[in-house]
């Protein structure tokens, strides 16, 4: 177990990693940020800073020789950064999961191996794969990139005359998978945490709404059956478990209505905190910031108790943010600005979070 005082490196120096660096300091730890990003908005707020290349091996054995721990605020950590850091220090959650998630196939499969329901799908590496997957799952369907997507990114929608070879084409005619269309009522997700001793904590699971593919709203609790609720933190156990997990991970799934009621079907896993997650920064005990903290230092996990009977994160897209006012102004409205220097449409700035009595 580390103590306060000891310096945990993060890879990545976005808002992720400025919250975690903030949470970290409250219970004593100190954040060294490492990111080729002259500007990264975590740099603000750490104790120490590196900006080198993520393949600068020289200056990542530096790093490693000046932290007690390494972790990361994204999951695609290139294979052999994790490696050259593992070297000198532990990396939790372990590259392993790395693995997994960076792609979207592997990923698939590691859930459906843990007899966890996905959607279905199937691997396209081209034209005539595509052709005879479109077969099999029918349209619609989701094409994507197995590697390097996020926030609607690397994918598109296999509607009813699209053509495929152009659709696989505008995709950069990159191995691919496609996803068969998943009827869902609503999207939920699990945030969690396993410590190094295999303690598990959950949240309380959370609803996400999103526009234009970036998340735009979680409500947490979600608004599904307890035995649903249940059911989703059982899922996200079996995966850390199976995993060897060692921090916080988020795991995405759809709700589906029918006759029998409701079923859940994994959509994704993120091996780090989660934009969903968010809202423990204000409406829970310990935060999903926190919690990471503490579990990748060996430390107790802390209370997922939620506050209030209902709590709800809103994301402040582009030009949200510069309405910062009339938010700080609102009753009960807590405001995180991510210190970003420049704002764009679809750049997440910041996010404001309401905790109902």
């Amino acid at each position: 177990m580390l103590t306060p005082g000891a310096t945990i490196g993060i890879l990545g120096g976005g808002q992720l990693a400025r919250m975690l660096a903030l949470a970290g300091a409250r219970i004593g730890l100190k954040s060294h940020v490492y990111s080729p990003v002259a500007d990264d908005p975590a740099f603000d707020v750490c104790a120490a800073q590196t900006r080198a290349d993520f393949l600068d091996e020289a200056a990542l054995a530096t790093f490693a020789e000046s932290v007690d721990v390494v972790t990361y605020e994204f999951e695609n950590v290139p294979a052999r950064t994790a490696e050259v850091l593992e070297a000198h220090r532990p990396v939790r959650p372990n590259p392993k999961i790395l693995a997994l998630t960076q792609d979207r196939l592997i990923e698939k499969q590691f859930v459906r191996n843990l007899g966890v329901a996905t959607a279905p799908f199937a691997d396209v590496s081209d034209p005539e794969a595509l052709a005879r997957a479109v077969a099999e799952l029918g349209r619609p369907a989701i094409l994507k990139t197995r590697r390097f997507g996020y926030d609607g990114k690397g994918q598109t929608k296999i509607a009813e005359g699209v053509d495929l070879a152009a659709a696989l084409k505008a995709l950069g005619d990159r191995p691919c998978i496609l996803e068969g269309f998943v009827p869902f009522a609503r999207e939920v997700s699990v945030v969690a945490a396993r410590g190094l001793d295999g303690e598990f904590r959950a949240y309380d699971v959370c609803e996400n709404v999103h526009e234009h593919h970036i998340l735009a709203t979680t409500t947490a609790p979600a608004a599904i059956g307890d035995a649903t609720a249940r059911a989703a933190i059982d899922m996200a156990r079996a995966i850390a478990e199976a995993a060897d997990y060692v921090g916080v991970i988020a795991v995405e799934m759809f709700v589906v209505e029918d006759a029998g009621g409701e079923r859940l079907v994994v959509n994704e896993i993120a091996p780090r905190v989660h934009n969903s997650g968010h809202w423990t920064l204000d409406g829970a005990v310990t935060s999903q910031f926190e919690q990471h903290m503490r579990a990748i230092a060996g430390m107790p996990l802390g209370s997922t108790r939620r506050h209030g009977s209902k709590v709800v994160m809103r994301n402040l897209i582009g030009a949200d943010a510069d309405k910062w006012a009339e938010i700080l102004a609102q009753d009960g409205a807590c405001l995180h600005l991510y210190g970003k220097t420049e704002s764009r449409p679809g750049r997440k700035m910041g996010h404001v979070t309401t905790v109902t009595p």
